[in-house]
């Protein structure tokens, strides 16, 4: 008998199971409550907690909010804060990791002990840190809080023990690092200061020691006081009082002159021999006006002033530009002798530094690259060449440069796959880049133990698919695809059109399927469509094909209500398709409708392409608009390159696409799929009842939907979001999510008005992660935890009774969230969605004897159809004959949309799915060595032997496991997965170093990461 068993947390249940297949009372979220038997209790549990010690290894991509940035000269390491109170820390490709303060305070800046391991950091709450950063994992040793002054400026000279700290109320303070408790050594701002002086000089900006003698401070006040402080004799050697505010300072290397970058957009040379007014003022981009007066320029925020043996000084500073001209880009200035060049970067400049081959200040510096940490984006320049060239990062930094809007993981691949996919990527790579090594080299990395290839696979918004190798430590990107090519761009009339359709991102990227053996690759897009990619090493000139499926539901998919007990209504839109309703009677059914019939969303190239080696567009879906309703989005997709099929679903029914004949074979609705087996009652609609206004929303929906989470992601890298069971007004929560609506039918509506959000599923915190993890699940409330922060509410339609969560939960129990065996209510607004499906060589009717290829769908309803498929074996058949799909009564049930399948044999191995090995087909013919389709796991290659034993069936949903013999359909376990939460993702896997080692891992919306493990 199969059994779950959980052992993430050191626990193993089990629960008997009585002769119908269910469980023989019920049990709280994964604990049964029926003692072991003697049975059970022999079980050998080869899986142990020991083999699940989940721990983070490494972040990444950009660090968000990036706040300040230094390097150690000697080290050739580099840290960057944020303003969560996380710091970065980075060296040679491989070397890379992350600290985060308890605290959560933002980073302030950021010293390194030179030469030491260790770093000071700076926080908002006034709170200096030092780390140790000789450890394995870097921890703070010691940590020194300002209870009565604001930190603003800090300063650590090269191989000294004191760290100047200077305040917002002007004082300086000295720690001494090796103990970290203040020195007692103060510099009070009044006497730093004239005593005739009036006016407080403001907070420190700045603090240097004199490359020329380290005894000397130099302070900078922000109101443009400096001062020059001698640390031995206590008094003050010089003062300057300057009419603009200063940013920053940079000495000399001789020290006998400095420079101040100004509020104005002004440099100004020092002397130190006459400081009474500097010996030199320039605008570097001010222009002169009639009056010889300078035009007044943005503030210069800091300035590098850095001197070479052989050649002109180099004089960097960020800022500087006159305000004529708005809207232009943050730029860094780089003079070199009399030459002026502008770079203008992307995003704002957050902070930079000059790399030089020394240490020491006091030596000529010989600047050879310059780090810039842009908001969203880190890039170091040569300064040894002319023309000023970047390097090319070898961090991966720019996994956000379009928004993320999927992710796939896949291990174990073939060995191959991850030379190809580099070889291919690197002959489109960018040219320009500077051809000297990553100057930010330190730090040492060793491989990691495991040999097997990861690779993830990342969807953006901009329609771009990115092929990243995380088998090491680091993320190297391997190939980066863009599937808006596919499509052509609209020009004119059509502009206005497309605008309609789609307001932006129409080539976002939903979901992914990727065949790693035969190296089909499958992309779902947010417009409705799926292109289907081929790999090959060659060019080819070839055109796309298109196939357009017409797929609406005429039937009313909703459940029809009990006698018995009341309806509830909740706020979904439709499945994973979040559109909203238009109110009744605002637009007429006929009016500007009918003319949006039959069309796509997206236009394809009908001409020859040439494509370049690599993944070359074969395919083609696109859902088509019926009688003015857009299509819905596409909630599921599976391929599988040994049958030549692809599938996708969506709340209006099924397609099965076969991909080597392009011809679609079957386009059915749900309820068709159900034939007389359909366990449900339902009531048929007009074809015309709450149809949506085209004319108001049209596609909108779906791009307000992405749109708004885009933005947030934008905008977060927090935790995973969090059930909440605080009360949030529905206007609030419309305010927060533009997707999120009533329902809008007047027989549904609440006679007293707005209903009472009586539970709130909330997001305290939108990720990134957890988007990107739920995509594609149209559970009601994945799809509400999705659509962040919407709140649940229910009502009864004739008595207006207010159900509390613990009942909501109560009446939900029997079956799948408010239904049960006597067909209670459900939403009455949602359509039964295909929310996963799976090829398999399975058994599609109890009196099967041997496997044939099969495809499983399961549905928001918590319900499996099997739907058995005759594909013939001969290849040259395979491309004439039709391939036949007969839907059968078989009809599986679930608590909870179904999420995942998976397949065992009677030794509990787990069953792979049959697959076509990789061939080039636009290879050069070869006449001794034909291209022939090889398949692997194929059904007809299996013993009758192998074949008659029957195999199991594990499905996941969003609430229970169920395991299943096939072909006799009998259900031989249940176990709860959860009642307090839902499962958004889950998968059945097998540890390739341990045997007997089959496990279901299930990611919860609540954070919990549960592994179960299936023992015979």
């Amino acid at each position: 008998m199969k059994k779950f068993r959980k052992v993430l947390d050191g626990l193993t249940t089990s629960s008997p199971v009585n002769a119908g297949g269910s469980p023989a009372c019920g049990s709280a979220a994964g604990t049964p409550t029926a003692a072991p038997t003697p049975r059970e209790l022999d079980i050998q549990e080869t899986l142990m907690s020991e083999h699940f010690q989940i721990c983070k290894t490494v972040r990444h991509g950009f660090p968000y909010q990036p706040t300040a940035l230094t390097f150690d000269p000697v080290q050739k390491i580099l840290a960057i804060g944020s303003r969560s109170g996380g710091v970065r820390i980075l060296g040679r490709p491989g070397v890379d990791c992350f600290c985060q303060h308890e605290s959560g305070a933002a980073v302030l800046q950021l010293q390194f002990l030179i030469n030491e391991g260790a770093l000071v950091t700076a926080c908002a709450d006034d709170t200096l840190h030092l780390w140790n950063l000789r450890q394995r994992r870097p921890a703070i040793l010691h940590s020194l809080k300002f209870n009565r002054e604001r930190i603003t400026f800090c300063h650590l000279p090269f191989q000294s023990k004191w760290l100047y700290v200077g305040t917002e109320r002007g004082n300086t303070h000295i720690v001494n690092v090796e103990s970290f408790i203040l020195s007692g050594y103060v510099i009070m701002w009044n006497k730093a200061i004239e005593l005739s002086t009036k006016t407080h000089p403001g907070p420190i900006v700045h603090l240097s020691d004199s490359p020329k003698d380290e005894g000397k401070l130099l302070i900078g006040f922000e109101s443009g006081t400096i001062v020059m402080w001698d640390l031995r004799s206590k008094r003050a050697d010089f003062r300057i009082y300057y009419d603009e505010a200063i940013h920053s300072v940079s000495w000399h290397h001789e020290g006998r002159q400095f420079m101040c970058s100004h509020s104005d957009g002004s440099l100004s040379m020092w002397n130190l021999r006459n400081t009474a007014k500097p010996f030199q003022v320039t605008f570097p981009h001010g222009k002169s006006q009639r009056d010889g007066r300078k035009e007044s320029c943005k503030p210069i925020l800091k300035v590098e002033y850095k001197t070479c043996r052989n050649s002109e000084s180099f004089v960097i500073f960020s800022g500087g530009l006159s305000y004529d001209k708005a809207g232009r880009r943050p730029t860094l200035t780089i003079m070199h002798g009399k030459a002026i060049t502008v770079l203008e970067m992307d995003h704002p400049i957050v902070e930079f530094l000059v790399l030089c081959e020394t240490p020491y200040l006091n030596e000529v510096q010989e600047p050879y690259a310059a780090v810039v940490l842009l908001e969203k984006d880190l890039i170091v320049v040569d300064l040894t060449q002319s023309s000023f060239p970047i390097f090319e990062n070898p961090y991966p930094m720019d996994i956000h440069e379009s928004p993320v809007t999927c992710t796939a993981y896949f291990a174990d691949c073939p060995p191959d796959i991850i030379p190809v996919l580099y070889s291919i990527g690197a002959k489109h790579k960018k040219t320009g880049y500077s051809h000297k090594e990553w100057p930010v080299s330190g730090g040492t990395w060793t491989v990691g133990s495991q040999s097997y290839p990861e690779i993830i696979i990342t969807g953006h918004a901009d329609g771009s698919i990115k092929f990243w190798d995380a088998t090491a430590i680091t993320l190297q990107m391997l190939y980066k695809l863009k599937t808006s090519k596919v499509f052509e761009k609209p020009k004119g009339s059509e502009t206005a059109r497309g605008a309609e359709l789609v307001e932006e991102d129409p080539y976002a990227v939903q979901m992914v399927s990727w065949c790693p053996q035969s190296r089909i690759f499958c992309v779902v897009g947010i417009s409705a469509h799926i292109i289907l990619y081929c790999f090959s090493r060659h060019d080819s000139n070839t055109a796309i094909t298109s196939l357009e499926v017409r797929l609406q539901c005429e039937v009313e998919d909703v459940i029809s209500p009990s006698d018995t007990e009341n309806a509830v209504c909740l706020m979904d839109a439709g499945g994973h398709s979040p559109q909203p309703p238009s109110p009744r009677g605002n637009t007429p059914d006929g009016a500007r409708d009918g003319a949006r019939d039959s069309i796509p969303c997206l236009k394809v190239k009908d001409r020859v392409i040439r494509m370049p080696p690599g993944y070359q567009a074969e395919l083609v879906v696109q859902l088509l608009w019926v009688d003015g309703e857009p299509p819905q989005q596409i909630t599921s997709l599976d391929l599988n390159s040994a049958y030549g099929l692809l599938a996708l679903g969506n709340c209006n029914g099924l397609v099965v696409v076969d991909y080597l004949q392009k011809t679609i074979i079957l386009c059915m609705t749900t309820l068709e799929l159900y034939g007389s087996a359909d366990p449900f009652q339902r009531l048929t609609r007009s074809p015309r009842k709450n149809r949506q206004s085209t004319s108001e929303f049209c596609m909108r929906g779906l791009s307000n939907f992405y749109s708004d989470s885009k933005k947030r992601i934008r905008t977060s890298y927090q935790s995973l979001t969090e059930l909440s069971d605080n009360q949030v007004s529905l206007d609030q929560e419309r305010s927060k999510s533009p997707t999120s609506v009533a329902c809008s039918s007047p027989a549904y509506t609440d006679p007293r008005g707005t209903a009472e959000p009586v539970c709130n599923l909330r997001a305290s915190h939108y990720s990134p992660v957890f988007y990107l993890l739920d995509n594609g699940y149209p559970s009601r409330r994945a799809m509400l935890q999705q659509l962040h922060a919407v709140s649940m509410y229910s009502h009864d339609e004739h008595h207006g009774t207010t159900y509390t969560w613990s009942e909501r939960e109560s009446r939900e129990n029997s079956f799948s969230r408010s239904r049960s065996s006597s067909v209670s209510s459900i939403d009455r607004d949602t359509k039964e969605a295909v929310t996963t499906l799976h090829f398999a060589e399975s058994y599609g009717r109890r009196s099967d004897v041997l496997p044939a290829p099969c495809l499983w769908v399961g549905t928001s309803l918590g319900l499996v159809l099997i739907v058995p498929m005759s594909i013939p074996t001969d290849e040259q058949e395979r491309m004439e004959e039709p391939v036949t799909i007969a839907p059968t009564s078989t009809v599986l049930m679930l608590k909870g949309s179904v999420l995942r399948f998976s397949f065992l044999d009677c030794t509990g191995g787990l069953i792979h799915s049959p697959h076509e090995a990789w061939r080039d087909t636009h290879a050069p013919d070869d006449p001794e060595r034909p291209r022939r389709r090889r398949l692997v796991n194929f059904s007809p290659c299996f013993s009758q032997e192998a074949g008659g034993d029957g195999h199991l069936a594990v499905v996941c949903s969003e609430r229970q496991a169920k395991v299943f013999f096939m072909p006799s359909q009998a259900c031989l376990y249940v176990h709860n997965i959860t009642e307090s939460s839902f499962v958004l993702r889950a998968d059945v896997v097998a540890i390739s170093n341990i045997s007997n080692s089959v496990c279901l891992a299930c990611f919860c919306a609540n954070g919990h990461i549960m592994i179960l493990s299936v023992k015979m």
